[in-house]
């Protein structure tokens, strides 16, 4: 059985280049794009007004942006190598306040572009994971003085490892889970700090993670045009989500885990049923790539999602069922 979803409201040109990621809290999203500006909309009206512009917040532009799920804690990745760690206003005006800027720099190396790229928040905003251009993956406590990286993961041999083009962090802190240009995804153990996993089933660049909201599965798409299904009690691929015909550059997890949402290249997101392993719904509102796909926090009995790229636009959808 097919869901349906209406286009319910379009922000047109939310920023003045592509937008390259979002990230929903239960008050607002937030929007990175190819400019110097994050944007802050507001998700408390259907209309999702523009509440805020975090000017200059990256000089070259940012490529991805995460939040934690309890919506207080915001990191931002830019074109230059810098990491930037947002936080909501204690004053409840529901404003973002720059909190402060990771040292990325690797040993005595300078912060350089590509030390820094995909980011994940834990639950509780108290680490971040990212990736590298040499396929390292380095984790920081937020908590401790000056974000101390606490845990760096090495998926090659002295810094020889396939970049790292997406990263997430599993809802329990358990796993950290990576996905690769040569196609590789690994999870590792955060408590051991050893690789736990090396998962097969992709042989081609790996842009998107994401664990379940149970922790159960990983979820991970890219090049191959299919998204592949990982069991996480044994490591075990039990499946692939077939129907793009383009890269998949996004995927989200519903709250309750049971639907999947992808955006691909060519500018179509679909909606999955994980138990039937079908794709329950199709849109296209641009044929221009689409970069980010994203759920929204559940206010009503109906579903939202929201989606970005290189139309520059904000296109929202809402489950037709009720309506």
């Amino acid at each position: 059985m097919s869901k349906q979803y209406l286009t319910t409201h379009t922000v047109d040109n939310a920023h003045v280049t592509d937008i390259f990621s979002l990230a929903a809290t239960p008050t607002a999203l937030l929007s990175a794009s190819g400019s110097s500006t994050l944007h802050v909309h507001s998700a408390k009206d259907q209309t999702f007004p523009l509440i805020q512009s975090l000017n200059n917040a990256h000089k070259l532009g940012c490529h991805h942006i995460a939040v934690s799920r309890n919506g207080r804690i915001a990191a931002s990745a830019g074109f230059g190598g810098e990491v930037k760690i947002w936080k909501l206003s204690a004053s409840g005006s529901g404003d973002w306040e720059l909190h402060g800027e990771l040292d990325t720099s690797s040993g005595s190396a300078s912060k350089r572009a590509g030390e820094v790229w995909a980011v994940a928040l834990s639950e509780d905003g108290a680490f971040l994971a990212a990736t590298s251009y040499d396929g390292r993956i380095n984790v920081w406590g937020l908590e401790t003085p000056e974000g101390k990286k606490i845990q760096e993961y090495e998926t090659g041999s002295a810094g020889s490892g396939s970049f790292g083009l997406c990263v997430d962090l599993s809802p329990d802190g358990k796993w950290t889970a990576s996905g690769h240009q040569s196609g590789a995804v690994y999870v590792f153990n955060n408590a051991t700090g050893k690789l736990q996993y090396s998962l097969p089933g992709l042989v081609k660049p790996v842009r998107t993670v994401a664990f379940s909201p149970a922790g159960t599965r990983l979820a991970a798409a890219g090049d191959a045009s299919l998204i592949a299904l990982y069991d996480m009690k044994f490591g075990e691929h039990v499946g692939n989500l077939t129907g793009h015909a383009a890269w998949i550059t996004s995927v989200d997890w519903s709250d309750t885990g049971e639907y999947l949402l992808s955006g691909a290249f060519d500018g179509k997101v679909k909606v999955w049923s994980i138990d039937r392993a079908a794709c329950v719904a199709t849109h296209s509102e641009t044929d221009k790539a689409l970069w980010s796909v994203k759920w929204l926090p559940k206010t009503g009995k109906n579903e939202m999602f929201v989606t970005a790229g290189a139309n520059r636009s904000l296109t929202f959808y809402r489950e037709a069922t009720g309506i």
